[in-house]
């Protein structure tokens, strides 16, 4: 029977929050101090990221400022020229016109969608996530790409009523629990969980184990056997 099959990018399709880690990695340890050790200065940005995140969205550009707010925080003071310096340096680590893609996307996509009813749903900065799109080269798999400012409930429901879904047929994929399992759970949608070692700290989120509407995969591949 055909599907509707919704695909997250993010760490689904391609990876992405490892170059954040990245950067974190040597913020902490440049921020790090005496009485201040790089769990600290993490604790401290993590706050500051969620809080953001709420009023600000997502993307490199909330992130760096994110940074910035850190340093403050931190320091006690107002960012030195010296530090905001440091801080735009990390800008290039976003930069570019490429994606890495996770093993098997490309191939098991273009499988999935000579079967089904492909559609992609990312959240973030428009301009950043639609040059990570185009990027990709996979686009052309997709009946429609939506890109929006946060994936909850509202934005499931709002997706279902758009393309006429039927929830008992469709499935919302993703690594994330917080933003692409649990709400399109709640909204009445199927879901396929494919956790990912770098998904960032705040999309974590407990998937309960029982529910029989969640599918479990290891790799991305896997999808072709179920679908």
């Amino acid at each position: 029977m055909r599907v509707v099959l919704i695909f997250d990018a993010d760490d689904t399709l391609w990876e992405n929050n490892v170059i954040f880690e990245r950067v974190i990695d040597e913020f902490t340890e440049w921020l790090a101090g005496p009485g201040l050790d790089r769990a600290a200065v993490r604790a401290v940005l993590d706050g500051i990221e969620a809080a953001n995140a709420v009023t600000l969205g997502y993307g490199s550009r909330v992130f760096l400022r994110s940074l910035g707010e850190c340093v403050e925080r931190v320091r006690g003071r107002a960012a030195t020229a010296a530090e905001r310096s440091r801080i735009a340096g990390w800008e290039a680590a976003f930069a570019g016109d490429h994606v890495e893609l996770m093993p098997g996307v490309a191939e098991t996509l273009a499988e999935l969608a000579g079967r089904h009813e492909l559609l992609l749903l990312t959240k973030g900065d428009q301009a950043e996530q639609q040059r990570k799109v185009t990027a990709s080269g996979l686009p052309g798999h997709f009946r429609g790409v939506h890109i929006v400012p946060e994936k909850d409930v509202a934005t499931y429901e709002e997706l279902t009523r758009a393309y006429g879904l039927v929830p008992e047929r469709t499935w919302m994929i993703g690594n994330s629990p917080k933003s692409d399992i649990l709400p399109a759970r709640s909204a009445g949608l199927n879901a396929v969980f494919i956790p990912h070692v770098h998904t960032w700290v705040l999309e974590h989120e407990e998937v309960d184990p029982d529910d029989a509407k969640v599918l479990r995969l290891a790799e991305f591949g896997e999808l072709v056997r179920h679908f």
